[in-house]
């Protein structure tokens, strides 16, 4: 074993000399900043020494450089601050994103009502037509069901009271004839509905000579509740008619009324209105008479009967 002795004097033991070579070493640089670096490694100049080799594996290393890096950032205020930004930075992109999500679920949520909003309007209006296609298929119904319940109308009877044909002047002094009558016509009226009742009324009343009328009557308007019936009376009288020559059977028998025998034709128009259901539903009937019928001078106050004689359409 040999020893060497290096210029100050210090043996140094060559047989601990290594015989392999040296592993490689692993380099750590501490941050840029040259006042972190001063404040990790201290501040004097001669103890802080160019670099810095350490034997360490990687988590050393790690540990290293992390505890590096939190000393220099307690130390340098500057960097202290830094982070500081940094973390109020993160806080409000966290705050804007919770206000962005609540954004978007006030969006989403107001999408999702206003499409219940209008879903619930479709269905009540759909419902809403329904109900008007049902109510007017009932309504239909009930029309067509009081089709077949017409009124029944018998002219019964006419009387001719009396009968009087007389020389006299029109209004404007012109000499004529002058004819006046009183006349009593009965007509029977039956209602056969069982769930409405009727409303009734009627035109004139008249007597004809064929062409010329020479008397004529109105008939009492009434209600006629279901399923009833009544006889309803109505005057047909004239009074001081001019007839102008209009009767030529008169001209003749002036003196002989008891001979007389005038033809003549009762006419007029029933109308009966139902009302079903309020006034939405209205049943109309029309009832058009006429009935031939002879003035017998003789006859006079006895009842003629018409139940076989009138013509109803």
């Amino acid at each position: 074993m040999h020893a060497k002795t290096d210029s100050e004097g210090t043996s140094v033991d060559t047989s601990w000399a290594p015989r392999s070579p040296r592993r490689p070493v692993y380099y750590v640089q501490s941050p840029s900043n040259h006042d972190v670096e001063k404040m990790s490694y201290g501040s004097s100049p001669t103890g802080s020494p160019a670099h810095h080799y350490y034997h360490c594996s990687p988590i050393h290393h790690s540990r290293e450089s992390s505890t590096s890096r939190f000393s220099a950032s307690l130390k340098n205020p500057r960097s202290l601050s830094a982070w500081k930004h940094v973390q109020i930075n993160h806080g409000h992109d966290d705050d804007d994103d919770d206000d962005d999500d609540d954004d978007n679920g006030g969006e989403m949520g107001g999408r999702y009502y206003g499409h219940g909003s209008a879903r619930n309007i479709r269905l009540y209006i759909c419902g809403f037509l329904f109900f008007v296609l049902l109510f007017t298929i009932f309504c239909l119904i009930l029309w067509g069901a009081s089709k077949a319940y017409k009124p029944q109308i018998i002219v019964k009877n006419i009387v001719f009271e009396n009968f009087n044909v007389q020389a006299g002047n029109d209004q404007t002094g012109v000499p004529t004839d002058m004819l006046s009558l009183n006349s009593t016509v009965k007509i029977h009226y039956r209602n056969p509905a069982t769930f409405f009742a009727v409303h009734v009324t009627s035109t004139p009343l008249e007597l004809h000579y064929y062409q010329l009328k020479i008397a004529s009557g109105q008939m009492k308007k009434f209600t006629q509740s279901r399923k009833s019936q009544r006889k309803v009376t109505t005057v047909v009288h004239a009074s001081q008619i001019p007839l102008y020559g209009g009767v030529p059977l008169l001209a003749s028998a002036k003196e002989h009324i008891e001979k007389v025998a005038v033809p003549l034709n009762l006419t007029f128009v029933v109308r009966s209105r139902a009302y079903i259901l309020g006034r939405l539903v209205k049943s109309k009937f029309y009832k058009r008479v006429r009935c031939p019928v002879t003035l017998h001078g003789n006859k006079l106050g006895k009842p003629l009967n018409l139940t076989h004689s009138c013509v109803y359409h």
